[in-house]
């Protein structure tokens, strides 16, 4: 029997979102590096994308490039950063962000600076009419294969239980209000749509472009819950990061089941996994002294369970501790 219209679709944009995956041979490569802003960026470059199907294409900023073509090139790169890493710290430095997805941002911008067979022509590019700032362009991008729009998005959703496979609506972020089928809908119609805008031909001109394909990379991790059975939703990479998350109520249960060193770790560090030096563990009663400090209505707290690594520690899990009340 042939595949209908809907699975031919499918599975084109499944091959599609695989091959804009360059680096798959790199994915070990942040856990063995030791410095923590060179492993965020060697995570930003080499993560799997959070989906295989999205209404509009993803592209992998670095496709077109000889790293992509030679992935031991990036990472001879990268292994030089980690051993020095002054130009990134300067990078960084000249604006410090605070939000994740801001910091994102900067890292890929850093890279595709640095990255050979690349131009670019801008980022973060306002669009603007009559005064009022419509969007701004992330990334805009001329390689061998043209100029390219992308639009960088860096998410952790939640999947509410069962519901979570069926639609996209059940993902939420930690915070609950951010949700993966509105993100969806925002990239689409909003962000990827800007550069073909009537009013951002002024400022392409300007940049040396005419026109830009538009595409998106979005990564970062998926969170299922726990105990409850929750399935990987069809649209969702087979490759995409995951962990888990549980009730606050839970934590003793999920705690006895996976006995290790757990710590949280600060917003900034929720790209690539930990690695922390054995002076930097938390022991038990530090941790249920910090639980126990915890407000009720304190906002959903990440963790990780790390394991000895020669002289270091490594994360080998991760997972969201949300109030008792959440998603309410």
């Amino acid at each position: 029997m042939g595949e209908s219209r809907q699975q031919r679709q499918t599975s084109s944009h499944t091959r599609y979102a695989r091959s804009m995956t360059p680096f798959s041979a790199l994915a070990d490569l942040p856990l063995h590096l030791r410095h923590p802003q060179v492993r965020d960026l060697a995570w930003v470059l080499t993560a799997p994308p959070l989906l295989a199907i999205t209404p509009k294409p993803q592209r992998h900023p670095l496709h077109a490039t000889s790293w992509a073509r030679q992935p031991g090139l990036l990472a001879d790169w990268l292994r030089a950063l980690d051993g020095d890493a002054q130009a990134l710290e300067r990078w960084l430095a000249e604006h410090p962000e605070r939000r994740l997805g801001l910091y994102y941002e900067r890292l890929w911008q850093f890279a595709v600076q640095a990255a050979p067979d690349i131009e670019v022509l801008a980022t973060n590019l306002p669009i603007r009419q009559e005064g009022h700032t419509l969007g701004e362009l992330d990334l805009l991008l001329r390689d061998g294969e043209g100029v390219h729009h992308i639009e960088l998005a860096i998410k952790l959703y939640l999947g509410l239980g069962s519901h979570a496979a069926a639609n996209p609506r059940y993902w939420l972020g930690p915070g609950s209000h951010d949700r993966l089928d509105l993100k969806l809908t925002h990239l689409s119609e909003r962000q990827l749509a800007l550069s073909a805008h009537p009013q951002a031909q002024a400022a392409l001109r300007e940049v040396g472009a005419t026109q830009a394909r538009a595409a998106l990379w979005m990564a970062g991790y998926l969170f299922y819950a726990w105990p409850e059975p929750c399935v990987v939703p069809p649209i969702v990479d087979p490759q995409h990061l995951r962990g888990r998350w549980l009730h606050r109520h839970a934590w003793p249960a999920y705690q006895a089941a996976h006995a290790g060193h757990w710590m949280p770790l600060p917003r900034p560090a929720w790209l690539a996994p930990a690695r922390l030096e054995a002076g930097q563990l938390w022991d038990e009663a530090q941790i249920a002294s910090w639980l126990e400090a915890l407000e009720p209505q304190a906002p959903a707290q990440l963790l990780v369970r790390l394991e000895a690594d020669g002289d270091d520690w490594r994360e080998a899990e991760r997972l969201f501790l949300v109030r008792d009340s959440w998603p309410h």
